[in-house]
């Protein structure tokens, strides 16, 4: 298939994406569908509150200096113009590592796109219900293209194929029409990140910022839309599928509409990479049999995960990517916690000491059940003997133990250690639907949960 025949394709896959962000309705959308987009918007704002309490988090808003908008930033008190709040929550949702994501997309569809949605739809005329829809349009797209696009080996996937949903959710704020919506989501999908992986190994918190451009260059791409000076050409099929990666453009409209990929995803437990959820599961579940003075680990798993196996943590971001460090962790303490990445947590003599008896390695019969399962098997040795848990997906995945919308309430409010905040938070976000001024409710919304 020649450039220009596969550019048509992609062309025409976007094109049926932008008719189906147009013509949405919410009151169309099944109710399960419904039920789980306002979940995973009490989730993503709860996580962005939290992630603004961190001491970097609160120095970058320092150093930003946004000036006061309509915008909320989640967890501050603070409003600020619509470009500052999209790339700040979006920098927050996903600095602690609890943001909600999606196995096979392979990454986190909402943060890429729900705080450009919000931001700009706290200053653009438009309901809640229209505003439900247009989360609900940036999240399927995202996923979509994550699910048609096989990055190249070392990439990391925060800044990519995300930027197509929140195009298109920014798009559906503004009301665009099918040919417009297809332009921003095009738009969009030319303004991809090339990150490469071994930052979030490093613990370099660029990556982190990845997602903050990935929601403003969606908002730049619904502005050239809206502003009739953008030109449909497919650019994925070059972007995604040729510098970056492999795309099937089929698996961008595949089922749309019937297929909801936001009743996927999973949702988080632990503040780590997703890669290393099962593990601590099943760390977890070993831990009152173990001699952790004495124990010596092997962490089986997937090849994707075996990357992870570094014993040194310079920042709490390389921690949350380190198998070595959360196993660790998870022993320790019974649980990997915002309070666990800490700088005297990451110091701890104990903790480093043990982690340098956990080995990672890869296992093939791991890897065969891929991508079905994102499958571990931790074996631990110690004075008490052998002890082994394997486990297919973390808890919390769509798949594996999934959470309700109690559940993950349940969770947020011990993360948070304010319940009543997050009860709030699904309070006002149960009347989104039905508010005939989202900007009001968002507004109120960012007043709900502050922390500063």
């Amino acid at each position: 298939m020649g450039p220009g025949t596969r550019q048509d394709v992609v062309r025409g896959a976007v094109g049926r994406l932008g008719e189906w962000v147009a013509e949405l309705r919410w009151s169309d959308v099944p109710a399960e569908v419904r039920e789980r987009v306002l979940t995973v918007l009490v989730d993503a704002v709860a996580v962005t509150a939290l992630g603004s309490r961190e001491p970097a988090q609160r120095a970058l808003v320092e150093q930003w200096d946004a000036p006061d908008g309509t915008a909320p930033l989640f967890g501050t008190g603070r409003a600020v113009a619509v470009d500052a709040a999209a790339w700040l929550n979006a920098t927050a949702s996903v600095r602690l590592e609890l943001d909600d994501g999606h196995r096979l997309a392979g990454g986190h569809p909402a943060a890429h796109g729900f705080p450009a949605v919000l931001a700009l739809a706290s200053r653009a005329a438009t309901t809640g219900a229209d505003l439900c829809s247009a989360l609900l349009a940036a999240y399927e797209v995202a996923a979509r293209f994550g699910r048609a696009t096989r990055l190249r080996a070392g990439t990391h996937p925060h800044g990519n194929w995300g930027v197509a949903g929140a195009g298109a959710g920014c798009a559906r704020v503004l009301g665009l029409g099918p040919e417009d919506a297809a332009v921003a989501i095009d738009a969009a999908s030319g303004l991809p990140v090339a990150g490469p992986f071994s930052a979030a190994l490093d613990g370099n918190p660029v990556r982190d910022a990845w997602v903050g451009a990935a929601n403003q260059s969606g908002l730049a791409a619904a502005r050239l839309a809206a502003a009739r000076t953008g030109h449909l050409t497919g650019i994925a099929a070059d972007s995604l599928g040729d510098l970056l990666g492999v795309l099937n453009p089929a698996a961008l409209h595949d089922g749309l509409g019937e297929r909801w990929e936001v009743v996927g995803g999973y949702f988080k437990q632990h503040s780590s990479c997703s890669f290393t959820h099962a593990a601590i599961d099943a760390a977890l579940s070993l831990r009152d049999q173990v001699d952790e003075d004495s124990a010596e680990v092997l962490v089986e798993i997937h090849s994707l995960g075996a990357q992870l196996d570094r014993t040194r943590w310079p920042t709490p971001l390389a921690a949350m990517f380190s198998l070595p460090f959360v196993v660790a962790t998870a022993l320790r303490r019974g649980h990997v916690v915002p309070a666990d990445l800490s700088q005297e947590a990451l110091a701890d003599a104990v903790t480093a000491e043990l982690a340098r008896r956990v080995v990672v390695r890869s296992a093939p019969d791991l890897d065969a059940r891929m991508p079905a399962e994102r499958p571990v098997r931790v074996t631990v040795d110690s004075a008490r003997g052998r002890v082994v848990a394997e486990r297919p997906n973390p808890v919390g995945d769509a798949d594996f133990q999934a959470f309700t919308a109690d559940d993950r309430v349940r969770v947020l409010s011990d993360l948070l250690g304010a319940p009543e905040a997050v009860e709030a938070v699904r309070d006002h976000v149960a009347e989104l639907p039905s508010a005939p001024d989202a900007g009001e409710l968002l507004r109120s919304l960012g007043s709900a949960i502050r922390f500063r």
